[in-house]
Order: structure tokens, then C-alpha cells, then sequence
């Protein structure tokens, strides 16, 4: 089972097979997260938690026009609709968008929580990738993680248009809709902590 995941190792960025080894605080390199698949896909032990979580189904993909899958459906409508219209257009550039996870249940961002956790040996270093249920914002819909080969980067160039925001430096393919008044994006934050 593949689970859909906001998360990668400081240092870190875009597809696993391209990424560099992060640093760990004595400046030894640190092994990369044991869980990293590819992109921002990760798969995690045990399976879901329940149907209907947001979570995924290991290779099964999904674009922002599936909306009978609640990881879509269940995104807040605005939202909704911008990654859609942001699919379209990157679609006419020969992007095609998919959506690697969106709504997650509050059970299932606590399970990717915990995985962290057990990975990074306290919620502390767990904090800078994944968040808790409780300021998640993919479990109130508000947030969505983008795949497909050169979306992150189309949607980084393109997405403020749309209201679109990457929010994390360590995340190229976290998007929420935060533009400003003049349709600017904010400061990237430097990891999920914050």
C-alpha cells in the first residue's frame, strides 16, 4: 500500500533518484528517509488506516478531476477548483498535473505523523515534514501535493496565477491557495514546523 505524503529530508528536493544526502547535525551525512519512494510518495506501514482516508492506493494515480476519490473530493471547493483550472492550463503546456495526495482523514495524517516520528526519533525533527491533524491543512482540504514530471516546477512558475502558493521550501509540490490581495505569493517557510 503507497501512501500519499508530504515529505522529504533537509537537503532534499524534487524526485528521490536525483536527490542529495542531507547533512545531519555533526555534518555526517544523514541516510536518506527509509520511506521515500519517489517525488513526494511514500510508502507507509501499515496499510490505511480506513477506506475513505485520503490515502492511496499503491500506483494508483489521480488528477484533479477525480473527485469521487475523497483525497479530491473532499478539498475545499475553492481550492478545488484551482488546481483544476491550473491542470488545464499546464496540460496545454505539455504538463500534465496529478494529484499525489490531498484530503487526508485526521487518522491518517496522525499515522504519517507517527511514521516521522519513528523515523526521525522525536516529534521535534518529525515536525519539519509532516504536521500534526490539528494544523494540517490537508486534513481541512486547504492543501494539495502535485505530481507529475515537471508539475511542481510549472505550478512554482505558474501557480500565483491561479492562487496557487508552494508554502515550504523542503516541499517543492505542497500548493494552498494563499495569494495576497495582488495575487502574490508569500515567503516560502523553510519546513513544515515553520
Amino acid at each position: 500500500m503507497r501512501m500519499d505524503f508530504t515529505f522529504v529530508a533537509a537537503g532534499m528536493l524534487g524526485v528521490a533518484t536525483t536527490a542529495a544526502v542531507a547533512l545531519g547535525a555533526a555534518g555526517v551525512p544523514a541516510p536518506a528517509p527509509r520511506i521515500m519512494l519517489a517525488d513526494n510518495t511514500v510508502s507507509v506501514d501499515p496499510p490505511a488506516v480506513a477506506a475513505g482516508d485520503g490515502s492511496l492506493a499503491d500506483g494508483q494515480i489521480l488528477t484533479p478531476f477525480d473527485v469521487q476519490n475523497p483525497a479530491v473530493g473532499r478539498l475545499d471547493p475553492g481550492l478545488l477548483t484551482a488546481i483544476q483550472q491550473a491542470a488545464t492550463a499546464a496540460s496545454a503546456d505539455g504538463v500534465t498535473m496529478t494529484v499525489t495526495s490531498g484530503w487526508r482523514s485526521p487518522e491518517f495524517q496522525q499515522r504519517l505523523l507517527d511514521s516521522a516520528i519513528a523515523q526521525y526519533g522525536s516529534l521535534a525533527a518529525a515536525r519539519e515534514y509532516v504536521q500534526t491533524p490539528e494544523a494540517s491543512k490537508h486534513v481541512i482540504g486547504q492543501a494539495v501535493d502535485v505530481g507529475g514530471v515537471g508539475a511542481d516546477q510549472w505550478l512554482i512558475a505558474n501557480g500565483a496565477r491561479f492562487g496557487l502558493c508552494r508554502i515550504y521550501a523542503n516541499e517543492l509540490w505542497h500548493f494552498e491557495l494563499a495569494t495576497d490581495a495582488a495575487g502574490n505569493c508569500p515567503p516560502l517557510l523553510p519546513n513544515a514546523a515553520g
